[in-house]
């Protein structure tokens, strides 16, 4: 029985691109908001929709606690979701919305760094 070891390489080499194709493409999933999904992170913001739409509305405590664990978690996934199409589709006003953290009082947020044109006060 006589082994042909071009076979062998060619598997080889075909094994190798199809794991490295889904590793890039498992590297390019992950954003702003990592592995989630821009809209599950938008979705999940809820509960500050009428506070990203007007200054003078009182945030809700559920929207302050959602506000407050992405910005622990994932600061730059806010910024992502204020300057989404979605956002901007449902009405939320970035310069309203970023003013969110100021108004539920969080401490850790990034006041002075910017997104896009707006600054977080």
């Amino acid at each position: 029985m006589v082994f042909s070891s071009k076979p062998c390489c060619f598997l080889v080499l075909f094994v190798f691109l199809v794991s490295f194709n889904a590793l890039v493409r498992d590297v390019g999933a992950a954003g702003e908001c990592g592995r989630t999904p821009i809209r599950s992170a938008t979705a999940s913001l809820s509960p500050c929709l009428g506070a990203a739409q007007n200054a003078g509305a009182k945030v809700p405590p559920a929207c302050c606690a959602k506000v407050g664990a992405l910005i622990r978690t994932s600061p730059r996934c806010l910024c992502a979701i204020l300057l989404s199409p979605l956002a901007k589709q449902s009405g939320i006003m970035p310069g309203v919305a970023i003013g969110i953290p100021k108004r539920c009082n969080i401490r850790n947020r990034q006041a002075g760094k910017k997104c896009g044109r707006y600054t977080v006060p």
